[in-house]
């Protein structure tokens, strides 16, 4: 079983459910659902098709702030940013934006504008995403690519904590997160991009270019 985040076969069975089983990468940590038990696209747009997240719900605002608010450390005023990940009702742009930055936007469903992969940012934003990439490495080492010198990669999604807390944890119920990340294995990323990391926030954690 390959691990999809460093390609390594050192890998074994970590847990398994009624629906799915999931892997450990004993390189990079990573736990991920193997390729051939994941939705098919179709069926994971049904899913995101149902969030009903928008600008006006303040409740949704208040936990994108946990990454806003920290971001504003690390870049200026008028900085320019991308939303990976943004969603059927982009918020977090709407909150930068409020406050002056420039952000554009990419969403494989909602925004597929693939000349943001032509640009050059001060920030990439992936809020809630990284549990849905199918191809975690290809898709990191691309955003860290388009980010100019200090600029950061502000990720956020849920922990994992421990093999007991997994087996009943509510993150993967969701048929369509495939890959599960831990503070060990964000060490294990930011030292492939050899980038600076910091954990800013609980399930919030930065790379600094």
């Amino acid at each position: 079983m390959h691990c999809p985040l460093c390609h390594s076969q050192n890998t074994t069975s970590y847990h398994k459910d009624n629906k799915r089983s999931y892997w450990q990468c004993s390189h990079c940590q990573l736990i991920f659902v193997p390729e051939q038990e994941r939705l098919r696209f179709e069926d994971e747009k049904k899913i995101y098709d149902q969030h009903q997240n928008n600008p006006q719900n303040q409740g949704y605002r208040d936990f994108l702030n946990r990454v806003c608010e920290p971001l504003k450390k690390y870049i200026h005023k008028g900085a320019h940013g991308l939303d990976f990940g943004s969603g059927p009702g982009p918020t977090l742009s709407v909150i930068l934006e409020e406050q002056g930055y420039h952000v554009d936007l990419f969403d494989v469903v909602y925004a597929p504008d693939n000349s943001v992969f032509e640009k050059q940012y001060d920030f990439i934003t992936a809020t809630e995403v990284f549990e849905h990439l199918h191809h975690p490495k290809e898709e990191i080492e691309r955003l860290w690519t388009l980010l100019k010198p200090g600029g950061v990669l502000a990720v956020m999604t849920q922990y994992v904590i421990d093999k007991k807390s997994f087996e009943t944890w509510h993150y993967i119920r969701d048929p369509s997160h495939v890959c599960f990340y831990s503070p060990p294995c964000f060490d294990f990323i930011a030292d492939q991009l050899k980038a600076q990391v910091h954990y800013v926030e609980d399930n919030v954690v930065f790379f600094i270019s």
